[in-house]
């Protein structure tokens, strides 16, 4: 097996590892070498000609990129050197009324367009992901050996035609936010509960065999005893997908109050200190490398993501 990784940051640079180590023959694109990857096995090279060239026809390509005009960018350059049945599988977070136009003009080429929903974070990119794939049956057919290599048991679902797969991860993002938002006012519950409570240990307890076990909640339990709340500022930052969905439930009249109302506490992050909104903020560094505090490249990209205004 053969992929091409275009972007190769935190997971796009996690994923070429694991593909390497997987014996697919991985070949990654960047606008710079890649010294970290390449000592590791990961071919690195900067330019669309080698790229393209490393890899043998059906060539499947994964992008992993910021969503907005960066993917379409570059799938201006990219397309060109492309042949009719080739694959390419965006891995972001795009909009998925954009995946869907860009499966129009991805076929009008004969070239396979995927809208590859990732989760899982950093360490799902590096040791199994879980991905939820859109687009049509031809091109998953040859992109799914590729895709169940790189997931956990169970973690590839084919979710149906063009832009289902981003769809079904935008939804997923909404209920992370939920998640987080109840977790993070578990711990200001606990922090303002007027007993001597060891927050780590609790989290550690709930982790095994309760009914909310699962990753955030040991995410929390990691954070708290690696990090603490006292070094973790309140400001959350996003790049915006759940604020879409929030307004593609309000076009199809779908009342989703919780998702809504996790939107609105993040904005309060940004104005009032909580012990609430710093354990959001641990959780999702844990999972996603997402940054404390503000972050002015990620403040534009929330204003560029989304190409469609509809």
């Amino acid at each position: 097996m053969q992929l091409g990784i275009i972007g190769l940051g935190k997971m796009g640079g996690n994923l070429a590892l694991q593909a390497n180590e997987k014996k697919i023959a991985v070949i990654g694109k960047a606008r710079s070498k890649k010294p970290e990857l390449e000592n590791q096995g990961v071919k690195v090279v900067t330019d669309y000609e080698s790229f393209v060239g490393f890899m043998k026809h059906p060539r499947i390509v994964y992008l992993s990129l910021p969503a907005g005009p960066t993917v379409d960018g570059v799938l201006g350059e990219l397309v060109p050197h492309l042949e009719k049945g080739d694959v390419i599988m965006d891995g972001g977070n795009s909009f998925y009324l954009d995946s869907i136009e860009r499966e129009k003009k991805m076929q009008e080429k004969g070239i396979y367009f995927l809208d590859c929903g990732t989760s899982g974070g950093l360490e799902g990119a590096r040791h199994g992901a879980c991905f939820m794939v859109g687009g049509k049956k031809e091109g998953i057919k040859i992109a799914e050996p590729i895709l169940i290599a790189l997931s956990v048991k169970d973690g590839y679902i084919y979710t149906g035609q063009p832009g289902t797969g981003h769809f079904v991860k935008l939804v997923h993002n909404g209920i992370e936010f939920g998640m987080l938002q109840s977790i993070g006012e578990g711990v200001e519950l606990l922090r303002k509960s007027g007993f001597e409570l060891d927050l780590a240990a609790i989290f550690k307890n709930w982790s095994n065999g309760s009914v909310i076990r699962g990753w955030l909640v040991e995410l929390m339990e990691k954070g708290l005893k690696e990090q603490g709340l006292a070094k973790t500022e309140s400001y959350i930052e996003d790049t915006g997908e759940v604020n879409w969905l929030v307004q593609d439930a309000i076009n199809k009249e779908v009342p989703i109050p919780v998702i809504s109302q996790s939107i609105m506490e993040l904005f309060k992050s940004r104005m009032n200190e909580s012990d609430a909104y710093k354990s959001i903020a641990l959780m999702r560094h844990g999972f996603g490398g997402h940054p404390f505090g503000k972050d002015e490249g990620i403040i534009k990209e929330r204003k560029t993501s989304r190409v469609s205004k509809v």
